[in-house]
């Protein structure tokens, strides 16, 4: 199975150039943690809310004019939609993440897979828990 059969394909964004208040709000109104910030075509980067409350609120910033830009991550987590799903498990279950940005042959955003969708999408039940378990791991403390 290729994660083109399982991705969320209909994707929001926001722009690097909008607020921290506009991402906000289009997070609540999606019920989403994560959101992917496009420069026109190109992706650019991913924004969390944990990015917002971390390095924005905590700081003080003000979301009104607080550019994501300025709190967005740059490095960018992603497969294909034509790798197949176990590719794109032993990736996440490396990196640790429970989302990865899914890109087209073209390398433009094309969807997000989550390990919700290969938890529910695949048959293969003991794979997503195994990498639910590599991903719930804590990394080694940093001192």
């Amino acid at each position: 199975m290729q994660v083109r059969d399982i991705m969320t394909r209909s994707v929001e964004s926001v722009s690097p150039d909008d607020t921290l208040q506009v991402a906000a709000r289009k997070m609540r109104d999606l019920d989403v943690g994560p959101l992917p910030v496009c420069d026109g075509q190109r992706l650019a980067g991913m924004v969390t809310d944990r990015d917002i409350t971390i390095r924005a609120t905590a700081e003080g910033l003000d979301p009104k004019s607080t550019k994501v830009r300025d709190v967005m991550s740059d490095e960018i987590l992603y497969c294909y939609e034509d790798q197949d799903v176990r590719e794109a498990a032993a990736s996440m279950e490396e990196q640790q993440v429970r989302r990865l940005v899914v890109l087209g042959g073209d390398k433009r955003l094309v969807g997000i897979v989550s390990l919700g969708d290969i938890a529910t999408e695949t048959a293969d039940a003991d794979q997503a828990g195994e990498v639910l378990e590599q991903v719930s791991e804590p990394p080694t403390a940093r001192r």
